[in-house]
Formats: structure tokens, C-alpha cells, sequence
């Protein structure tokens, strides 16, 4: 399972239960992750096909 969607995971259950300043800080590292990921997948196909 990836790092960003265990965060993610770990954000929403925080924020549910009631500790909702830790769980949107999660959310937001977690969405941070993902787009750092997809960026770094990006650069790192196009950098295989040429």
C-alpha cells in the first residue's frame, strides 16, 4: 500500500474521531506525497523513452 494513501487513511480516521488539526495536516502531507509521486513518475517515463 502506498505511503501517501496510508496517510491519507490515517488523516480521515483523525479527523472523524475529532482530532481535526492533526488529520487535515495528514491529509494535506498526504496529498502533498501524491503529487510529488505523480510528478516524479512523470519525469521519470519520459526520461526512459528518450
Amino acid at each position: 500500500m502506498p505511503s501517501w494513501l496510508l496517510i491519507l487513511i490515517v488523516g480521515v480516521i483523525l479527523m472523524i474521531i475529532g482530532f481535526s488539526g492533526v488529520g487535515s495536516l495528514l491529509v494535506w502531507i498526504g496529498v502533498a506525497v501524491l503529487v510529488v509521486s505523480l510528478i516524479l513518475g512523470l519525469v521519470g517515463r519520459g526520461r526512459s523513452r528518450a
